[in-house]
């Protein structure tokens, strides 16, 4: 290492005109601002050493970086950071040394030529050592002795001479300005508090504000929030620099036990990161893709009052420093307990607001509906369970018309399929329990043209005869197939005659309580089903055990929601790959499928029946689809076509439903059950029919009282001219009270 060239030591008299000017500069530093007091500091050291320029470099408290606040007779807006082992500046921290220019490569020469704003030719740089700790705290440089001569022993003297007296007043003046500054980065966390706990009634935007104010109090490039889903494990993103993802958009997940969020996630502590690239959990394949580059982060955890992680923030690219520094780490845990309390009280607000909706949405049904009277229960037991052969011959026959049933007659229906199933001995149920839950689901429908309690009857009667016919218990266990049952009869529970994309658009009540999760329609039905078996003496499964009774509900919620025709799309490559592959019934997703697909089945099985009840369910359908239609149009909104009595065309809407959604659905049924292969004809058969008759639309045009009993003269006709052949019974089913002869 080069030092400064050897020259006498200074004579007593030199020392003493050094105090005198030592003394006149102490008397001057009477400064609280650390800046101001370098300036003065920088001065005298330029005269005494005759040079150009000089600047101190701090060293910070952790020992990890050099900053500079005054570069001659220049105050920096902004301090100049330096990782501390930059080049040989990190040595004299090190080695308590001196060195010159000579020391330094010419990369640093480069480096300090652009800080500096000219090309130095002589350097000399001293450590300044606190006389109380012996540590290094900041490094006093020279450049460009005038003259053109080179920095000597004595230049280095009369700087450490000048330190002896001054360095105590520079370290009380930076933790002066520490404080200080901690002081306003208190204030401005109060200001933060504030700001946060004004938005405490929408979580996106307190988590925007969130990631404005880290942004801003650390200096950071990017910010972005993550959320801990505790019942899927992963780490939700809505929220990203400052944007909201849009509705439409999907929120961004990622597994709460991967990458450097799910680390802090899991261990619930900061994570400091000083190069990014260099680290095992950082993943570059998204710098790579976007040619964003990530140098550092500072992850850190956001926790509840129990100390419980709730979600973690991932600051990026310290934009004033090389990198986050312990201060920096600091302010995050400081920051990260205001994070904690709001995103807590806001989640508990959501939470507040979503048991007003419900207390709101349960009023409002027990406003509509009546409780079930005990003079019900004992007329609808009197006689005992009415065997299934009783109602009907054909009642076991996929052939067999439910809606044919008169209304009153369907609650004792219920129970004699349960009663065939062996259901009520099996699981011991109870039967005033069960008829009373039966009546109660029933008058839990409302009265819409077609999702009524008679649909409801439809899709359980259809759970029925695949029981029957199919041999469902070589593919389920019991327990699936009675939550299918109980499911079938629930589905639809207080349908209001819309469906999930009118709650969202109307803003209604339901739409603000589940349209964040998507089913809007089916999770109330499955609310709503939760409902009935929590009133006294409707829980048919009350002597279930804790475990069977929570699987219950678990299948139930499953097979409700199944109803969603969205979810049956998502779903359906899966449900393919399951019937090509072979159905397996030790398999737990390949139950899983099976119950949805089963659900949707029985929810369509309406396409299965004759020609007439086909006929007659597309009047039910489109008479309610015109009646939201009529809404839509009311509220300003443009329906859909199938919604708008003005331009639905029914027959190609229904064929492009039975070819599109109806027709696959029971091809793989048949594939998986092959005596099934009647229930895929009949909705083949059916789709021809409308293919037939949709011509007579075209000659007359939709009636203005949207019936379709006109069809029914075409369908007679065609059945005299043999377009059936011998299967013309059994497209046959209908709705009329002479429907149950044609079995005669």
């Amino acid at each position: 290492m080069h030092t400064a060239n050897p020259k006498p030591q200074p004579q007593p008299e030199d020392y003493r005109e050094l105090d005198r000017k030592i003394l006149r500069l102490c008397g001057e530093l009477y400064d609280l601002d650390a800046a101001s007091l370098q300036l003065k500091v920088i001065n005298y050291l330029q005269t005494e050493t005759r040079s150009q320029c000089c600047w101190l470099l701090l060293v910070s408290e952790d020992n990890h970086q050099l900053f500079c606040q005054v570069v001659g007779d220049k105050v920096l807006e902004e301090e100049i950071s330096f990782p501390l082992m930059f080049g040989r500046f990190g040595q004299v921290v090190e080695t308590k040394t001196s060195i010159t220019l000579q020391d330094v490569s010419q990369e640093e020469r480069g480096l300090l030529s652009s800080l500096l704003g000219f090309e130095p030719n002589s350097m000399l740089c001293v450590p300044v050592i606190s006389q109380a700790t012996g540590q290094v705290v900041a490094l006093a440089c020279t450049f460009n002795k005038l003259g053109g001569q080179r920095y000597m022993e004595a230049d280095e003297h009369v700087i450490q001479h000048c330190f002896c007296y001054t360095s105590t007043v520079l370290t009380s003046t930076l933790a002066f300005q520490k404080e200080q500054k901690l002081k306003f980065e208190c204030q401005a966390l109060l200001q933060v508090a504030k700001n946060l706990f004004t938005h405490l009634d929408d979580v996106s935007v307190l988590l925007q504000e969130i990631i404005i104010e880290a942004r801003n109090l650390s200096n950071a490039e990017i910010c972005s929030v993550f959320l801990l889903d505790h019942f899927s494990h992963e780490l939700v993103a809505k929220v990203f620099d400052g944007g909201v993802v849009n509705d439409d958009e999907k929120e961004f997940r990622i597994p709460a036990d991967q990458g450097i969020a799910g680390h802090v996630a899991t261990t619930g502590k900061i994570l400091n990161i000083k190069d990014a690239y260099s680290h095992p959990l950082f993943y570059r394949g998204v710098d790579d893709s976007t040619g964003f580059r990530t140098r550092n982060i500072l992850c850190f955890p956001i926790k509840d009052e129990n100390e419980e992680v709730i979600g973690v923030a991932e600051l990026v690219n310290k934009t004033n420093g090389p990198w986050f520094n312990r201060f920096d780490e600091d302010l995050a845990t400081a920051f990260s307990i205001y994070c904690g309390i709001s995103i807590a009280h806001s989640l508990l607000y959501k939470k507040v607001h979503e048991a007003q909706f419900r207390s709101h949405l349960a009023n409002e049904m027990m406003m509509y509906h009546m409780k079930v009277s005990e003079e019900e229960v004992t007329k609808l037991l009197h006689s005992g369970i009415e065997p299934v052969q009783k109602i009907h011959p054909d009642f076991s026959e996929f052939t067999y018309t439910p809606r044919s049933l008169p209304d009153d007659s369907t609650p004792m229906g219920v129970l004699s399929m349960l009663e065939d199933m062996g259901f009520i001995n099996t699981y011991k149920l109870d039967l005033h329990t069960l008829a009373r839950f039966c009546l109660m689901v029933k008058k839990g429908y409302r009265d819409p043209p077609y999702h009524n309690w008679m649909h409801a009857f439809s899709v359980s009667h259809f759970c029925y005869l695949l029981y029957k016919n199919l041999q469902l218990s070589n593919y389920l266990e019991d327990i699936e197939i009675l939550a299918l049952f109980v499911s079938c009869m629930c589905h639809d529970l207080d349908h209001r005659g819309t469906n999930n994309s009118f709650q969202v658009a109307s803003q209604s009540v339901l739409a603000a309580l589940y349209s964040s999760e998507g089913s809007v329609m089916e999770r109330h039905h499955f609310a709503q089903a939760i409902a009935i078996l929590n009133t006294q003496g409707c829980n048919i499964f009350e002597k279930f055990s804790r475990k069977d009774y929570q699987r219950m509900l678990d299948l139930m919620r499953e097979i409700i929601l199944a109803t969603d025709l969205a979810h049956h799309l998502r779903i359906f490559k899966d449900l393919q790959k399951m019937a090509d592959a072979g159905y397996n019934p030790r398999s737990q997703s390949h139950r899983s499928l099976l119950l949805c697909l089963l659900m949707t089945s029985c929810d369509l099985s309406d396409q299965t029946k004759g020609w007439k009840t086909t006929r007659k369910i597309a009047e039910l359908i489109y008479k309610e689809f015109f009646s939201q239609g009529d809404l839509e149009k009311a509220m300003g909104n443009r329906p859909s076509e199938m919604m708008d009595r003005e331009k639905a065309y029914i027959p190609e809407l229904q064929i492009s439903f039975m070819e599109h959604i109806a027709m696959p659905i029971y091809k793989l049924l048949q594939e998986i059950f092959p005596r099934s292969a009647e229930l895929y004809e009949r909705v083949a058969a059916n789709r021809e029919q409308w293919a037939k008759v949709s011509h007579k639309f075209t000659i007359r045009g939709l009636p203005s009282n949207n019936s379709l009993d006109f069809l029914d003269e075409e369908f007679e006709l065609l059945q005299s001219q043999g377009a059936f052949g011998d299967d013309s019974h059994r497209m046959n089913g209908c709705l009329d009270d002479d429907c149950d002869k044609h079995g005669q």
